[in-house]
């Protein structure tokens, strides 16, 4: 019979921490620098700034109508629709920040929603708003994950004569609709 060895003992808190002395100098503009880093590399996983136009579009119908009644050209029901504008153009924008992979249904309904704001809301945010989310929702649907591949060689691969490859003729075959 096999017995096994017994556990070893695991550190206490106090083991854990390091000394004092072995921690690095807490820098300030490195530590700001790190952080601008990190964002940097969250911020191009997603369409940031298509959705920072869009917000700000979407803001800009949004309270527009909730301006004093000298500025606004229209009052009533276009309020509403001016307010419920900018309320899904700011959700397309959150959709767009936090789900980066419907990107392209939340750019073309950020899109239709800039231009249905043109009658339906204070000319679009007096033009505004509208050419915000519309920017926006085109920068959203255009937006790539990441680079795309290099290719190498391209359609026409070109070999160097005498390359140790040969290539053989294939003779024409005949994809006509005659009989046999």
């Amino acid at each position: 019979m096999t017995t096994d060895p017994p556990p070893e003992p695991t550190p206490g808190p106090e083991e854990l921490v390091p000394p004092a002395s072995d921690l690095p100098a807490a820098d300030p503009a490195a530590r700001t620098r790190g952080a601008r880093a990190a964002f940097r590399r969250w911020r191009r996983t997603r369409p940031f700034w298509a959705t920072v136009w869009t917000a700000l579009g979407g803001f800009v119908i949004f309270f527009l109508p909730m301006a004093p009644l000298g500025k606004i050209l229209q009052v009533g029901v276009g309020g509403i629709a001016g307010m419920a504008g900018g309320v899904v153009l700011m959700a397309m924008a959150l959709l767009m920040l936090l789900l980066p992979s419907q990107r392209h249904t939340a750019g073309v309904i950020a899109v239709i929603a800039g231009v249905a704001s043109f009658p339906l809301s204070n000319l679009g945010g007096l033009f505004v708003g509208m050419v915000l989310s519309v920017l926006g929702g085109s920068m959203a649907f255009a937006w790539l994950p990441e680079k795309p591949a290099k290719r190498h060689g391209g359609l026409l691969r070109r070999t160097r004569p005498g390359a140790g490859t040969s290539v053989t003729p294939v003779p024409p075959v005949s994809v006509g609709s005659g009989t046999v």
